[in-house]
């Protein structure tokens, strides 16, 4: 008998041998379909595994993340089996799950178009409905290699494996069978739903000098219902995409006369900019901030103290020389910061001393990775650093929390914090790493934040704190954070005169909000599909006139508006009401203002609301007042 504890701390005696997927049975034959694998002594492995000693067992659904993952992974292996059912001279490669599907890296000469999908997709069905079981066989690495009959692909994953173990998986009545890792579904039959989505070309580990592979990508859902709403929400994504709606709203554009990943920001685009600047000045300066401002360019040896020519000297644009001296566009704007506290001497009264920057800094991102205002060369990073004794970390990191979460719920985005630790290759000590790392964690718990720990996810010199915005249509995009450096102070001879008139190093926050305003402006997009909430919209209201007879009426309205600070348009112009309308509408205004002789006698206004079919007849000084109170308020509804 063998002893197998459970995630929950119960206990069971089974049999030495049973198999995964009889404990699974045994102990809960209700939920036991669901099982897809299982975590033994915390390892992936098959229903079909067999338990030879005491173990710990954490059982794996479809409900589980890795369960999903699992299930893709499987679909891939179909996926393959049907092209290689198709096209029986295809060669595979590897087909990983991926967020939200699947893919398998082909080698075959002949392409595979859209139109194959179709045909794909029914062999797979077929797959799946003869619900064959996924079948696991290990060898020895020299018996594998014998194996794969000098299949260059398959050689070089077996060389590659870190196991002397090599394991492949089969099924199908052809002897379907691929080198594999797993673990795997039990069956085909549990395949779930699926819908193969597109090709590309992908080269061999990612070198130009190897032959162009196809890439079949997929995607797989537990059932039809949670298919049909990825793909409805993929339509979702492509009614928003940015740059489909920057350049219908006229927001920005980017020219090769100007340069790839160069923003420019049209009239509409600079005012939603110039209002979320202001919010973010005024929210800083509230908190103690002080604003400071710092050079497109700095010397050579800059950049050399910094470490940045030394870690980032290939995302940084060449050097021009003046005064035969070599000054480079800035990447970061730190540097300067430090520059800004060193410039004179600094005493434990002066802490915490907290700089922001909205700093230019330019990268040199490849050709292949830019993305409209998502993945850019040139952009505005809202960078800040506190700069405070280590017995004001924690203080300060609460500031820090309170600050973020007060701006991203303002915008209408919720979030998920991840806490991110030493990695592999770090400078500075354990105990260093292990005292920043406590205080960021103490932060988060002392504020309440759910959060995951990202094992060895913090950058070389710090951990960190990130922020994963979730929009609203629930997809994850970068947003704040918060790093405790560990090596500024030491580069930059940082220092503060202590209350004992020694000199001591501070602790330095490494912070943004935003990150790069190009983003987070590119996301918010997305994230309104273009409507924008009243206080942010470029355009506030636009007054219609039904006929040239209350034109005006409609001026002097339009001066009542915007003395009142309401940002407000016109249309005067002799089309008829239902074009304005429709115009104006698909403009994303929040308010039209429709008058006419009856409104003018009334000193009134018709009120169209953006999101809503029924109207409103308000006095001016009525839609004036309701209007402010929701632009003071930051109201997400429109509704007066």
């Amino acid at each position: 008998m063998v002893r197998i504890q459970f995630p929950d701390g119960s206990t069971l005696e089974v049999a030495q041998g049973t198999t995964v997927q009889k404990l699974t049975e045994q102990i809960d034959p209700q939920r036991a379909n669901l099982a897809v694998a299982a975590k033994v002594n915390g390892v992936l492995v098959d229903l079909s595994a067999a338990i030879k000693a005491d173990a710990s067992v954490q059982i794996v659904t479809t409900q589980d993340e890795e369960g999903l993952q699992i299930m893709r992974h499987s679909c891939a292996h179909i996926m393959a089996e049907a092209i290689c059912d198709i096209w029986p001279d295809a060669k595979l490669v590897y087909g990983p799950a991926v967020a939200d599907g699947f893919y398998y890296d082909i080698d075959l000469d002949e392409p595979i178009r859209p139109e194959d999908f179709a045909r794909i997709e029914e062999e797979m069905a077929r797959i799946i409905k003869a619900d064959k079981p996924f079948v696991r066989m290990e060898m020895s690495r020299s018996q594998a290699l014998n194996r794969v009959n000098g299949d260059k692909y398959k050689i070089d994953n077996i060389n590659r494996a870190p196991s002397d173990i090599i394991s492949f998986y089969s099924h199908g009545d052809n002897g379907f069978e691929d080198l594999c890792r797993g673990p795997h579904i039990p069956s085909t039959g549990r395949a779930g739903s699926f819908k193969i989505m597109s090709v590309a070309g992908a080269y061999w580990h990612g070198d130009q000098t190897q032959k162009m592979l196809q890439r079949v990508y997929g995607t797989s859902w537990r059932n039809k219902k949670e298919l049909d709403d990825y793909l409805h929400r993929l339509e979702e994504a492509k009614k928003r995409d940015h740059r489909i709606l920057g350049k219908q709203l006229d927001f920005y554009s980017i020219h090769d006369d100007i340069g790839s990943g160069l923003i420019l920001w049209h009239p509409k685009g600079s005012l939603i900019r110039h209002v979320i600047e202001g919010f973010w000045k005024e929210e800083h300066l509230k908190r103690g901030y002080d604003i400071i401002y710092s050079p497109h360019i700095a010397t050579e040896k800059m950049y050399q103290r910094s470490g940045h020519l030394e870690k980032y000297a290939d995302m940084m644009y060449s050097p021009m020389t003046i005064d035969k001296q070599n000054y480079y566009l800035k990447p970061m704007n730190c540097p300067a910061h430090y520059v800004i506290y060193n410039n004179k001497p600094r005493s434990y009264r002066d802490l915490p001393m907290r700089f922001c920057e909205l700093g230019m800094v330019y990268r040199y991102e490849p050709s292949g990775t830019l993305h409209g205002m998502l993945r850019v060369r040139g952009f505005t990073q809202d960078d800040a650093h506190t700069f405070c004794t280590p017995e004001q970390l924690g203080k300060e990191l609460d500031l820090i929390l309170e600050l973020m979460h007060f701006m991203m719920t303002t915008f209408g985005y919720t979030y998920k914090a991840y806490l991110a630790t030493r990695p592999e290759k770090y400078l500075g000590t354990i105990e260093e790493w292990e005292r920043a790392t406590y205080e960021l964690r103490q932060a988060l718990e002392r504020r309440g934040l759910p959060y995951e720990v990202d094992e060895g996810g913090g950058v070389f010199y710090a951990p960190k704190i990130d922020i994963k915005l979730i929009d609203s249509l629930g997809r994850e995009w970068q947003g704040p954070t918060h790093q405790v450096d560990l090596q500024a102070a030491g580069r930059f001879d940082i220092r503060y005169v202590g209350e004992d008139n020694a000199l001591h190093e501070p602790a330095i926050i490494h912070r943004t909000v935003l990150g790069s305003m190009e983003r987070f402006i590119g996301g918010l997009i997305e994230h309104y599909a273009g409507a924008f909430p009243l206080w942010l919209s470029p355009e506030q209201v636009r007054i219609l006139t039904i006929s040239e007879k209350s034109n005006q009426y409609a001026t002097g309205l339009q001066s009542k508006i915007k003395n009142a600070n309401l940002r407000c348009g016109i249309d005067c112009s002799s089309e008829k009401i239902g074009a304005k309308i429709a115009r104006t509408h698909s403009e994303k205004l929040p308010y039209m203002l429709v008058v006419g002789t009856k409104e003018a006698q009334t000193n009134a206004v018709n009120v169209r609301i953006r999101g809503y079919k029924e109207t409103k007849n308000l006095s001016i000084e009525e839609f004036i007042g309701a209007a402010k109170r929701k632009v003071d308020n930051k109201e997400m509804d429109l509704m007066l």
